[in-house]
């Protein structure tokens, strides 16, 4: 097997020293194709393509990848692939000249190379160009991955994005349709007055949501500082300045594992809205979903993975956490008062209880996470959520136990998290301190203590509704893709030992 790889790096070797005499060859002749800074071209593959009748006879500029070749004596069919696909050219001896269809001869699959010729078809009926000159534009020194099988190395995908999106152009649907739901997102929020703004990624307190941050060093200031893991508390800051609709799309950052559904860095939107409660979150939340899936698919019936999934408006479920696990385990946390009676029900039902979170709220959070999560197929909103683990949610009115908090479910996935916000600045306080508290005893995704952001709350925030969702998760199920990395250009990977 060694010797097998062995053969095919010399192999590789080999035919990247051919690539890299050819292109001497053409610095020696004065031909360096790097030198080469604009080149015109007039119409992309897709256009001519769309358009044949409209363009039939008429000459055309085009320019791509060579993609493939067939050389037949005196004349030769190429294909060349730009960013919109694939199109075919003639070229001949008779028209291009001895010296310069023998340099087309010597062009490598993988060049990139301009076209201009007329438009026809071929007798096969493939709109194809008959090229006049074909130009050198870049020389490719590595050649692309074996024809038929292509990269499919998943782990390679990922680290040789560029290489993916030459040889799989399939893949490039799914980041036009990651563009296509971003600019829908933000198409309904602005026609709703909503304001897009930037707020800091390089913080000195690391606050807005539970998760480990990343910790950098302000050289100049000689202070650490985190990569944001939300943007919760500065948006809520420009609700009390008086903006009274914010949202922003930006990159945030966690210090946590990877998985299918994980990254260290995505893209997540906040929207807050003053003057708004948590069933306005829910119905923006449905709207901002099924109208992208319109926008993007044509439909809101999809399938994901597998799974028929309907996200028709008005279909979506409304269900507490505490009467979602009594419907999936029998056990009716409205029954059950104490931290000890709690601990005893988890105990019975075989749900682990991590030793620093053995509150009945801790509790109730583990029965959703281990019994009913997974079982949340259809959209789903989950609300009411225990007051330990939503420090920035308002409290129930009818038990101050609990929070007016939701989070939407889709395929046994969390999809976006809510609050009707919390704007009691005392009460605030207090839950930071509770949460510097379970900090201390070791929970390091706990909150910090923002004492800013409670003094901004002390100049008095609206009652207002907040939303966070995931936009590599909704890309992933409006493209149908079962891992973030195939949705991020560039996911996090584990450094190569040569690299």
């Amino acid at each position: 097997m060694e010797n097998n790889n062995e053969g095919q790096e010399l192999d590789l070797n080999q035919l990247m020293l051919v690539r890299r005499e050819k292109l001497d060859k053409l610095k020696q002749e004065g031909k360096d194709p790097y030198q080469i800074t604009k080149f015109n071209r007039t119409h992309k593959s897709k256009e001519i393509i769309d358009n044949y009748e409209e363009l039939e006879g008429k000459e055309v500029v085009v320019a791509g990848r060579l993609m493939a070749k067939r050389i037949m004596g005196k004349a030769s069919f190429c294909h060349i692939q730009d960013g919109e696909g694939k199109i075919q050219s003639y070229v001949s001896i008779n028209e291009l000249g001895e010296e310069s269809y023998k340099a087309f001869k010597e062009d490598d699959i993988g060049d990139i190379i301009g076209i201009k010729g007329f438009v026809f078809k071929t007798k096969t009926g493939e709109v194809s160009i008959h090229a006049k000159e074909v130009t050198l534009l870049s020389k490719s020194l590595r050649p692309l991955p074996e024809k038929f099988h292509g990269l499919k190395d998943t782990d390679l995908r990922y680290r040789q994005r560029y290489v993916d999106l030459i040889v799989n152009p399939e893949v490039k649907d799914t980041f036009r349709k990651r563009t296509e739901i971003i600019k829908e997102m933000r198409r309904i929020l602005d026609e709703k007055e909503y304001i897009e703004v930037e707020t800091p990624i390089l913080n000195t307190i690391a606050g807005g949501a539970s998760a480990r941050p990343f910790i950098t060093h302000h050289n100049t200031l000689d202070i650490d500082m985190y990569l944001r893991i939300a943007t919760e508390l500065y948006l809520k800051r420009l609700i009390v300045g008086g903006f009274d609709r914010v949202y922003e799309i930006g990159r945030i950052f966690r210090n946590e594992g990877m998985d299918l559904k994980h990254n260290p860095e995505f893209t997540s939107i906040e929207l807050y809205q003053a003057y708004a409660d948590l069933e306005d979150m829910m119905n923006i939340t449905e709207e901002l979903i099924t109208k992208t899936a319109m926008k993007v698919l044509g439909k809101t019936k999809i399938t994901y993975q597998g799974q028929e999934i309907d996200l028709t408006p008005g279909s979506w479920r409304r269900i507490t956490m505490i009467d979602a696990v009594k419907e999936a385990t029998g056990v009716d946390f409205h029954t059950i008062n104490t931290d000890e009676e709690a601990m005893k029900a988890a105990k019975e039902a075989g749900v682990p209880v991590d030793p620093i979170k053995t509150t009945r709220g801790d509790i109730i959070a583990a029965f959703f996470d281990e019994k009913v999560e997974e079982t949340l197929i259809q959209p789903t909103f989950i609300y009411e959520y225990p007051i330990e683990n939503s420090p920035l949610a308002k409290k129930m009115e009818n038990d101050e136990r609990m929070t007016q908090r939701f989070e939407l479910f889709i395929g046994g996935r969390e999809y976006a998290n809510a609050f009707a916000e919390l704007n009691d600045p005392i009460d605030q306080y207090e839950r930071f301190l509770a949460q510097v508290k379970q900090r201390e005893a070791g929970d390091d995704e706990a909150n910090m203590m923002d004492t800013d952001f409670v003094t901004a709350l002390e100049y008095g925030m609206p009652p207002t509704g907040g939303m966070g969702m995931g936009i590599d998760r909704l890309v992933m199920l409006l493209t149908d893709e079962a891992s973030i990395r195939d949705v991020l250009f560039f996911p996090t990977m584990k450094p190569l030992n040569n690299n």
